[in-house]
């Protein structure tokens, strides 16, 4: 038997205050998109905000539907709106917040699992890390180096 152990390393600021202007600039803009997020059902409204390698910032909020799970995450709105409208261009770096109306949200959020193999493929398919912001409305804030790194063992093509 072989033990390995998967490790990463992480910068966690103690709030949105202690970012560079421009990472602030991109967190605070993913807080203000929660405002248009579609959640009646769950009440978590969650906003991701992406600056791309030509300079542009993209928005996606999640958006819920009766017919559970037919929903669809604010990070998997983003890649989607960046494919469509300008396509080939990689993100550089991606922000995350939330907004929860039934608690708390004074800690950093993280992608969910098929939001995490979502980032993956779009940073395997453009060549190019996705640098994350995640955090709260308030709070300390997570910078993470590449997206893929929350997904260790990723389900990738080459399996196919």
């Amino acid at each position: 038997m072989k033990k390995e152990i998967h490790q990463f390393s992480y910068e966690v600021y103690d709030s949105a205050e202690d970012l560079t202007p421009a990472d602030a600039a991109l967190l605070n803009k993913a807080k203000e998109v929660t405002a248009q997020a579609y959640a009646p059902y769950s009440r978590f409204r969650v906003g991701a905000a992406a600056k791309l390698d030509n300079g542009q910032v993209v928005t996606g909020t999640n958006q819920e539907n009766a017919s559970f799970p037919a929903g669809i995450c604010a990070e998997r709105v983003l890649m989607s709106t960046a494919s469509s409208l300008y396509p080939g261009i990689p993100i550089n770096t991606l922000a995350v917040s939330y907004h929860n109306e039934n608690g708390s949200s004074g800690s950093p959020i993280s992608p969910c699992g098929i939001c995490r193999q979502s980032l993956q493929e779009f940073e395997q398919r453009m060549g190019k890390p996705i640098r994350l912001l995640l955090g709260g409305e308030k709070g300390p804030v997570y910078v993470i180096p590449q997206s893929s790194l929350l997904l260790p063992f990723a389900f990738t093509a080459d399996e196919l």
